[in-house]
């Protein structure tokens, strides 16, 4: 999958808000123009294996990572970092 160049603090930002819990693709997508498929390849690129797949795992089961899945919009904590 093709990637667009990424200097390593972006990359360290985008892997922060991968992992957190209610921050959404859409918001990833939002501030760093990376699709969820691209940002699964980052992650997948730039962890040790062990830790993606703990990541993968994680993921999938979090309805917080899609905002079409969400059940509460209004409210939700948003980071200082996040643009959106």
């Amino acid at each position: 999958m093709k990637l667009p160049d990424l200097d390593s603090q972006t990359i360290d930002r985008i892997i922060e808000m991968a992992w957190e819990d209610r921050t959404s693709f859409d918001a990833i997508e939002a501030q760093f123009g990376l699709l969820e498929k691209q940002v699964i390849a980052l992650m997948r690129r730039e962890m040790k294996e062990s830790s993606f797949q703990m990541w993968r795992e994680r993921v999938t089961k979090r309805t917080t990572k899609h905002l079409s899945k969400r059940e509460f919009i209004a409210g939700r904590f948003k980071s200082h970092n996040q643009k959106t």
